[in-house]
């Protein structure tokens, strides 16, 4: 009997054994798979176009005191390793336990304090310092703590926009736009290119400007955001962050990317919070002598509403 036991145990024992040496064969295919489709995404990017290698920032961000992931999303219009004001300034904040996703806009001619510079128009922060004296502004200012960078210029917008979405993203275009954004668009629903959904992020030449341009943004993210869930899958992930990686300089690691990413994809999210900053009613427009028109808002205000919003 203690025999049948015995052999019994050593079945068992071997049966598990190849279960988890099978399951640990899966998963490091699933690894490898995915490391060579990330690879040859590059690959084919760098193929195609003459990309010249971007400085990697210093930055020391922190995580979030509500427990997200917040990252600081640049726009600019710089060439290569040419420093430039951002052109747009955003924080996406992902938490992982609420499954949520929320974007804040900062309008770039809000007049702050920059550490170690004065009274500036925030957008001079990156020019001044990069994107870390950026995030110190941000900090200073809004008490909101940030992890990561990421920025793209305008060349870089275009080439992910037309890799992610070969068809174009659907864009209910509210008016005639043409006025120094190059293209010219036309009122209506539309399949946007890379080149003319720029054109519509950046307008603001209306009775309202830039708070025009920041709206249009936060709706064109939204649907992005909502159009990239119903084309994509977790098995072009991998590849499609390597084609995209090239025109976007951050200090997010891959697996990072690719971990947000497929949350993004998999979970049921409902809609993609947003916020402006200033809000309505908390801010006055002014000139100020070498910055030009500018924003002087109520910081305490706007803090609060920053802290309320993340903290939902």
């Amino acid at each position: 009997m203690r025999a049948d036991k015995y052999q019994q145990k050593k079945k068992k024992k071997k049966k598990w054994k190849s279960i988890v040496l099978t399951l640990f064969i899966i998963i490091f295919g699933l690894i490898g798979y995915a490391y060579f489709q990330y690879k040859q995404g590059i690959t084919q990017t760098l193929e195609k176009t003459n990309i010249e290698p971007v400085e990697k920032y210093e930055f020391h961000g922190d995580k979030d005191q509500f427990g997200g992931t917040n990252i600081l999303l640049l726009g600019s219009d710089a060439r290569g390793n040419e420093k430039s004001r951002a052109d747009t300034i955003m924080i996406a904040q992902y938490h992982p336990k609420k499954g949520t996703y929320k974007i804040i806009s900062i309008m770039r001619d809000i007049y702050v304090d920059i550490p170690g510079y004065g009274k500036h128009k925030i957008n001079a922060a990156l020019a001044f310092g990069g994107p870390e004296l950026l995030r110190k502004t941000i900090k200073e200012n809004f008490d909101i703590d940030i992890k990561y960078y990421s920025i793209v210029d305008f060349n870089g917008f275009v080439h992910v926009i037309d890799e992610a979405f070969p068809q174009g993203v659907e864009i209910d275009v509210e008016k005639a736009m043409s006025t120094n954004i190059g293209v010219n668009l036309q009122p209506g629903l539309q399949r946007l290119d890379g080149k003319h959904l720029l054109g519509y992020v950046r307008f603001r030449h209306d009775r309202i400007g830039d708070f025009g341009r920041v709206e249009r943004q936060q709706k064109a993210i939204k649907e992005v955001a909502s159009q990239f869930k119903s084309i994509h899958t977790i098995a072009k992930l991998p590849k499609l962050v390597g084609v995209m990686t090239p025109f976007i300089n951050t200090n997010m690691d891959t697996a990072d990317i690719l971990y947000i990413g497929k949350d993004f994809i998999t979970k049921d999210v409902n809609d993609i919070g947003t916020l402006r900053i200033p809000m309505d009613g908390t801010y006055k427009n002014d000139k100020v002598s070498g910055s030009g028109d500018v924003l002087i808002i109520d910081l305490e205000k706007n803090k609060q509403a920053i802290k309320e919003f993340l903290a939902k």
